[in-house]
């Protein structure tokens, strides 16, 4: 006959259970409060980082899945509180510590690429979900940061509507389908609009770059602004690392449009990676047969005046709009279809072509 569990027996357990959003065990991150054994009931004092967790009901669900299997435990019960402002601080500086680095500095371990375009209406957006979502599906870690701050539209690709939180000053990026998001879309009123000189542009990415818990990822895609700005001379400072890559159409003058853009790369010291050309072809449903429907091969010559890799042709799709409409980028909602398997295939050519960074020895 199995015994009664015990409270070292259940901290045990939930030492496996991480928290959503930092994914760290709740334990090590003081979010275990009283338990409680008295025969086989077990209570169990759940303190969140903020009051209104989002993420509440998925906490309560992997604390549930993990303790209720356990032997002799016949009835859980599990009560959620806030923290206090001293154990949010207290998790707070345990997560970052007094002199913790950027990541994205150099000696950091992350892959930071720019996604960049001359001009707007090219799809850059989409290609930058698109790529995040194929990434984390290789198994990477990924960060997307959503420099757009006027033209702002990640939240909605990725089927994001609840808000960014903060453990004491330090902002949690939101998390879908395995990526970890920041745009200003998750700190305003969706279609407000957002009026801001430059000084303020720079100290807003400034805080999304500093002061977000990103946790070292393999990759920190930045879905950057089209055009020539101030956002690209944020940028260098802020991310000296990065890589850029181009998104264009196959048209000659959107080709010449985007030239500008890896000018802005080379005038900054930030080097381009690759270029994609988006709406590259138009394949048949019905025959498969492929159709050229905007000619001029502006990747290719763009990619050839550069000297870099053409990372990939992306197929004219009505499902590639429709599943970013949708909250589900292209890649995860028709993972078979031509658009999907090009942006993959993207992906692959951005690992190759990107190194990943040396790491300073500890």
């Amino acid at each position: 006959m199995s015994g009664a569990p015990t409270r070292e027996g259940i901290l045990a357990v939930l030492r496996d259970v991480h928290d959503p959003e930092l994914h760290r065990s709740i334990v090590d991150l003081g979010m275990v409060g009283d338990v409680t054994v008295r025969g086989g009931r077990v209570d169990i004092a759940i303190r969140l980082t903020i009051a209104g967790c989002p993420l509440k009901a998925e906490i309560q669900r992997r604390v549930t899945e993990v303790v209720t299997p356990l032997a002799g435990v016949e009835t859980l019960s599990i009560t959620m509180d806030a923290m206090t402002d001293e154990e949010r601080h207290r998790l707070r500086s345990g997560l970052t510590g007094p002199d913790r680095p950027s990541p994205f500095q150099e000696g950091g371990r992350t892959t930071v690429i720019g996604i960049a375009s001359g001009k707007g209406g090219v799809g850059k957006s989409s290609i930058t979900a698109n790529l995040a979502m194929a990434l984390a599906g290789r198994g990477a870690t990924v960060g997307l940061l959503d420099a757009d701050v006027y033209g702002y539209s990640i939240p909605r690709m990725m089927g994001v509507t609840r808000p960014a939180v903060a453990v004491d000053d330090l902002m949690m990026p939101v998390e879908a389908h395995g990526v970890r998001m920041m745009s200003i879309g998750f700190l305003t009123e969706e279609d407000s609009p957002v009026i801001w000189r430059g000084p303020m542009l720079h100290k807003a990415l400034t805080s999304f770059i500093t002061e977000v818990w990103w946790d070292d990822p393999d990759y920190l895609l930045v879905d950057l602004p089209p055009g020539t700005g101030d956002v690209a001379l944020s940028l260098a400072n802020l991310l000296p690392t990065s890589s850029f890559v181009i998104v264009t159409t196959p048209q000659l003058a959107a080709q010449r449009v985007a030239r500008r853009a890896a000018a802005m790369a080379s005038r900054v010291n930030l080097p381009v990676a690759g270029v994609i050309e988006n709406m590259s072809y138009f394949v048949a449903p019905d025959t498969g047969a492929r159709y050229e429907v905007f000619s001029g091969g502006g990747g290719a010559l763009l990619a050839a005046e550069l000297g870099v890799p053409l990372l990939g042709r992306i197929p004219l799709e009505p499902a590639v709009a429709e599943a970013g409409d949708r909250g589900l980028p292209v890649v995860a909602a028709h993972p078979g279809s031509p658009a999907a398997l090009a942006l993959m295939e993207a992906a692959d050519a951005i690992v190759a072509a990107v190194p990943r960074p040396a790491l300073s020895p500890s």
